[in-house]
């Protein structure tokens, strides 16, 4: 597991609507533009990448392979996953219907949950947090991810911190606006 946590000048409504709304193609930072470009290499060199969605918002019907919804709580918290083979040059995704994502357990594959969460913290004041949880479907599996998660974990929380400064942002520019 890895989690990151930072605090909001904003009240838990306003925070949690930031997070449902965030379009995580908008998170730039050089580091983050760099692994991701890195990290699409094997693709673009196999001629295999595909379009970039428009928008990747986490309330919304997820449009990447893989990638699912797995529930939310008003003003608590947002989830999503995503079941796959991310250890691979090229990451093999595998589809699986929310429903079906806790009892997963085909062989061979590695399951992400996610998650945004708010809690209040004194008045109009919240701590955001995201939370990042993998595990794998086999020994197998599991000591291919080790190996990746060992080489990719400084840049997934660089990821992780980046898009939580996002939304911290834009729930205080909302109360700043008074448009909460």
């Amino acid at each position: 597991m890895i989690a990151e946590q930072v605090m909001v000048a904003a009240d838990v409504s306003t925070t949690f609507q930031a997070a449902r709304a965030l379009d995580l193609l908008t998170v730039r930072t050089p580091l983050l533009k760099a692994s991701m470009w890195i990290r699409g290499l094997p693709e673009r060199l196999r001629g295999r990448a595909g379009p970039t969605p428009p928008r990747l918002v986490m309330s919304e019907p997820i449009a990447l392979p893989g990638w699912l919804p797995l529930g939310e709580q008003p003003d608590r918290e947002i989830a999503f996953g995503a079941v796959g083979k991310f250890w691979r040059p090229v990451i093999e995704w595998r589809d699986v219907a929310p429903a079906d994502f806790g009892g997963f357990h085909e062989p061979g594959w590695g399951k992400i949950a996610a998650n945004f969460s708010v809690l209040p913290c004194g008045q109009d004041h919240t701590a955001l947090s995201y939370q990042c949880r993998t595990t794998t479907t086999d020994p197998d599996s599991r000591r291919r991810f080790l190996r990746y998660w060992w080489l990719i974990r400084p840049f997934v929380a660089h990821i992780m911190r980046a898009t939580l400064w996002a939304i911290k942002a834009d729930a205080e520019a909302a109360t700043a606006d008074g448009s909460r």
